[in-house]
């Protein structure tokens, strides 16, 4: 793998099975019959390379295997064939508060989600009071997390992603979390990131936001890379098919 490569993404298939009732809709017989399974293609022979340094865009309609990607790219999915290969350390902001523990305090979360991302507990545990107050959560240290709001996780999620100063972000539309004023902070933090020449992959329907601070953009559609090079030329196919679809 070339060091100038900070993802590769190489011939990746991934399927997922869906059951689905026999029978007739609203029929007796569908409720009683067996289920049946079929496929759905969520990546399609995907291949394509992310630069160290890269701000990397996907778009695409709902369903066109956007999240199922950054999810292969986390580790939290594995593909059926092909090959993902990460160099550097990568803290993923997906979907905010996946894999944190109710009955731990924020704290405790924090230690584990980041060994979780390869680093070590004394370097998470340094970061944990920066953490705690870029989530404005000084207040509630010692509180199980099952007591927080959803807004609260949302922070607490989006801090340790961004406090852990890794080689590699993840982005999948959570730059609007919490209220307007966490999320102008947010989004201020998220360009530090990016000034620091740091690699981030990232996903929004937001497509100005895209445009702002993309390198590149990669526009996948059921599965399947249609187009990837600037910005505004990416763009530019996404919107016609998105008239398309109307």
């Amino acid at each position: 793998m070339n060091d100038n490569v900070a993802i590769k993404v190489e011939r990746v298939f991934k399927t997922f099975n869906l059951k689905r009732p026999d029978g007739l809709i609203g029929s007796i017989k569908k409720i009683e019959s067996p289920f049946t399974n079929s496929k759905i293609i969520a990546l399609n022979n995907v291949t394509f390379d992310v630069y160290q340094g890269e701000t990397f865009g996907i778009i695409g309609l709902n369903g066109s295997g956007k999240t199922t990607l950054l999810r292969m790219i986390a580790g939290i999915y594995v593909p059926d064939s092909g090959i993902i290969k990460i160099n550097g350390k990568l803290a993923p902001l997906l979907q905010i508060g996946s894999g944190f523990h109710p009955e731990l305090t924020g704290p405790e979360n924090i230690i584990i989600s980041g060994m979780l991302m390869g680093f070590s507990k004394s370097d998470i545990e340094n970061k944990v009071e920066k953490i705690i107050q870029f989530a404005e959560l000084e207040d509630y240290t010692n509180m199980k997390l099952k007591h927080y709001s959803s807004g609260m996780i949302a922070r607490l999620a989006f801090s340790i992603g961004i406090q852990v100063d890794p080689d590699i972000l993840l982005v999948d539309e959570v730059l609007a979390v919490g209220d307007i004023s966490f999320r102008e902070k947010s989004y201020k933090e998220f360009l530090k990131f990016k000034d620091k020449k740091k690699t981030i992959v990232y996903t929004t329907h937001i497509l100005t936001d895209l445009h702002e601070v993309c390198d590149r953009v990669m526009l996948l559609d059921k599965g399947v890379i249609k187009e990837i090079g600037n910005p505004l030329d990416v763009i530019k196919v996404y919107r016609e098919m998105i008239s398309k679809n109307k």
